[in-house]
């Protein structure tokens, strides 16, 4: 029987979280791990009370879309290849997932990952302060995505800020067909990974290319890269 977990009694969060980021060798696909290693980012350096609104803020996400899929937690859990423990916890918002889990998550459902972070309206003028930013995480801190647009309007494009520590990589699944990705390096040193081909961007270096292969960024140096990402879809999200 699939019930809503609120009527069940508060526990605290266990170290639940952290999932993977992916690394070039596809070590750990969550499909292989245990639910106790799955996904969150709680005990990444950060302001508390901003982990916690965003924890918030996609645990209603989450939970809106899948009811308007009609889906259980339970079907939910085996769409995604993530536990039902950990995604009654997330729609709590006791834990804020990494990127692979919302990934997971949004490839179950059918959606964008920003479809999770969608909060505020706006009107005419939109400031996205940097204090309040959305941040996403891989596991082990080294990758991090920052929206820099809002969520809340029909669109076909999306700005990201990403961030690379030394000596890291992050990869990703496959986007829909049509979908582009059109980055710039601003700082740093990138290496860009597009199916078998690898291709070395320094600062001030652009790339465009058709995202619906398999794709990731390498950090080759020792110091953070700072990328700026434009996402564009082939049909109208949001």
């Amino acid at each position: 029987m699939d019930y809503d977990e609120e009527q069940l009694p508060k526990e605290q969060s266990s170290q639940e979280g952290s999932v993977e980021n992916l690394p070039s060798s596809q070590e750990g696909s969550v499909e292989n791990l245990p639910s106790s290693q799955e996904g969150s980012v709680e005990n990444l350096p950060s302001s508390s009370e901003g982990m916690t609104v965003l924890a918030d803020i996609i645990g209603a996400n989450v939970r809106r879309l899948r009811k308007k899929k009609d889906l259980s937690l339970e079907s939910l859990a085996k769409l995604s290849h993530v536990s039902r423990a950990m995604l009654s916890q997330i729609e709590l918002g006791r834990s804020t997932p990494t990127i692979a889990v919302l990934w997971k998550i949004a490839c179950a459902l059918e959606v964008p990952i920003s479809a999770f972070l969608s909060d505020d309206r706006y009107e005419g003028v939109c400031l996205l302060p940097a204090s309040d930013a959305k941040l996403l995480f891989s596991k082990n801190g080294k990758f991090c995505s920052r929206a820099l647009f809002p969520f809340d309007k029909p669109r076909k494009v999306e700005f990201y800020e990403l961030r690379l520590k030394g000596h890291s990589v992050e990869t990703a699944e496959p986007h829909p067909p049509g979908t582009t990705e059109n980055l710039v390096v601003s700082s740093g040193t990138a290496e860009i990974l597009v199916g078998q081909q690898s291709y070395r961007l320094s600062a001030g270096d652009a790339i465009l290319f058709e995202a619906d292969v398999a794709h990731g960024y390498r950090n080759p140096g020792g110091t953070e890269v700072v990328i700026y990402l434009v996402m564009t879809y082939a049909q109208t999200i949001g």
